[in-house]
């Protein structure tokens, strides 16, 4: 038996085991625990057209946001191909986006009244931008600062304008809703997750478990969150614009029927599956219409 240089004794030159005492590893994920806490709720801010609590970096600014967001489309239009700007489905969807857009601050001033809050202005400094562009896709987006973009692959699967307003709505609201720095500020939180895991100690198989937990448990409750929320505002968006709410029904039911059944159970995907947005769409149906009636002022 011998005495190691920190005084600890053990057999065969192994050092005896502690018996409690300071374990790096806890302080390390306690530290991490502890900050993540402060970041959570140091960066929560109430949305006023949800009204909802909603996690956004502070130092993430509206500006910076539309420079990501113009980064990103740029990079999209130099590796896709956007359809002839005259052709008639390009002018169909520029036709649609402009009435979209043109009751942004009706709507968000509504919704916002409605949660006691006042509208948010930020999207008046939006430089839109929609293009179509060719692929089998059935999709569409709007990036934050307002550029758009449609896929040819979701004409036939929309059907007719008015639910091509629905999904461009949809698409719109997720700007609108800073859903895209939200979405940031999430990633940021799972990043302090797998740091915490690997600096403590954590073997890989036990991060795993633990990113899936939080996966399953928060980010993807939390993205199924985000589109029912792009699907209300994005329907008052349509229903003020003067296209009929009523569509958004059949449309989802077409897009159930082109998945062909093969998406994710719910509980594993960022998406709300058919069944659940259609039974919400119908819920939403009597205000939409009073929007309607309220803001269309185009017969």
């Amino acid at each position: 038996m011998r005495q190691d240089p920190f005084g600890n004794r053990g057999g065969q030159g192994q050092p005896a085991r502690r018996r409690g005492g300071f374990n790096p590893r806890m302080l390390i994920l306690a530290v991490f625990a502890i900050y993540g806490v402060y970041y959570y709720f140091s960066n929560q801010t109430v949305d006023p057209v949800t009204g909802e609590k909603v996690l956004i970096d502070r130092s993430l600014s509206i500006e910076d946001e539309k420079a990501l967001g113009l980064q990103a489309y740029e990079e999209i239009l130099s590796q896709e191909r956007p359809v002839d700007p005259d052709s008639e489905i390009a002018r169909q969807v520029r036709a649609i986006a402009a009435r979209l857009i043109d009751k942004v601050p009706e709507v968000e001033a509504a919704l916002a009244a409605e949660n006691g809050q006042q509208a948010p202005t930020f999207s008046q400094d939006f430089e839109w931008d929609v293009q179509v562009i060719e692929s089998e896709q059935a999709n569409a987006f709007c990036l934050p600062g307002g550029k758009m973009a449609v896929y040819t692959g979701l004409v036939p699967v929309a059907g007719n304008e008015d639910a091509m307003a629905v999904v461009m709505g949809h698409e719109i609201a997720h700007a609108l809703l800073r859903h895209g720095a939200q979405r940031m500020a999430q990633q940021k939180l799972s990043q302090m997750g797998q740091m915490a895991g690997a600096m403590s100690g954590m073997d890989p198989q036990q991060q795993q478990m633990v990113m899936a937990a939080m996966g399953y448990g928060y980010l993807l409750p939390y993205a199924r969150k985000h589109e029912t929320e792009a699907d209300e505002v994005g329907l008052m968006l349509a229903a003020a614009a003067c296209f009929d709410p009523a569509e958004s029904v059949p449309l989802w039911e077409r897009m159930g029927a082109a998945s062909g059944g093969g998406a994710p159970p719910e509980f594993s995907s960022t998406h709300p599956n058919p069944g659940t947005r259609i039974q919400n769409l119908r819920s939403w149906m009597p205000k939409a219409m009073e929007y309607r009636e309220r803001f269309c002022t185009t017969p």
